[in-house]
């Protein structure tokens, strides 16, 4: 698994792992997210079990594993938080933040008491001394519990499964370059995995009051600059649900 910085200034650092090249194909490919303040570090929906290994050899290059003080998990699915137990057993007691709906779901990957709901109005995530990092509320944009993470030092926003793109193996680049051809990577995706347009537009609502460079997503491509205006417009007019009867 391969790493990229995608911000380092003062104290605040992301670090972003994917483009695996010996992930199995039958395992959708997903982006980790690594935030530091002054060296401690925050991981952002950390994963399966199944990339497990590849991942935690990639992150040691990066931080000490006895560094990593928090763990946070958008929502409940097993690309996103399977491989709690074993985090758990790596790094030194550190909380596990989950929406407070999923509460009592993900103990059964591991975690149990040192889970920390996030309620449904979201809140500030804490990182050595610092309260800047906020879990935005993203709720039914394909969970029912669901949250982005917004850094206003980095301005980068963590958008989970929103943004996310199911990429050919041929996609080599860590960033969207063509908006319009990326659209067929998303739309498919998005229609059948956002349930609710008025979820959706919430939480687009949400984001343009907040100063964002970059959208990181967990899956595909990620959208820098302009990109990010152009993905809200794009995401603003699709309707979604597609696996409604009609």
């Amino acid at each position: 698994m391969k790493s990229f910085e995608l911000y380092n200034k003062g104290n605040r650092r992301w670090v972003v792992f994917a483009r695996d090249p010996l992930r199995p194909n039958f395992v959708i490919d997903t982006n980790q997210y690594l935030i530091t303040q002054a060296g401690k570090g925050i991981l952002l929906d950390p994963g399966g079990q199944e990339i497990f290994p590849a991942f935690v050899s990639a992150l040691a290059r990066e931080i000490s594993l006895n560094d990593i003080v928090a763990i946070f998990a958008s929502h409940q699915d097993p690309d996103i938080i399977s491989s709690l137990a074993l985090w758990l057993d790596v790094c030194t007691d550190p909380p596990v933040y989950v929406p407070y709906i999923w509460r009592t779901f993900i103990p059964h990957f591991g975690g149990g008491e040192r889970l920390t709901s996030i309620p449904d109005e979201g809140m500030a995530l804490p990182l050595n001394g610092t309260d800047d990092l906020r879990a935005v509320p993203a709720h039914y944009t394909h969970s029912a519990g669901n949250f982005s993470v917004y850094d206003p030092t980095a301005k980068i926003l963590f958008s989970g499964d929103i943004g996310g793109a199911l990429l050919p193996a041929d996609f080599t680049s860590l960033f969207v370059e063509n908006f319009g051809n990326h659209v067929q990577y998303m739309e498919g995706f998005h229609k059948r995995w956002m349930p609710s347009n008025a979820a959706k537009n919430d939480w687009i609502k949400r984001v343009r009051m907040l100063d964002v460079n970059m959208m990181c997503p967990q899956h595909g491509a990620i959208f820098k600059k302009d990109d990010v205006q152009r993905f809200l417009d794009w995401f603003e007019k699709l309707e979604v649900g597609s696996a409604i009867a009609k």
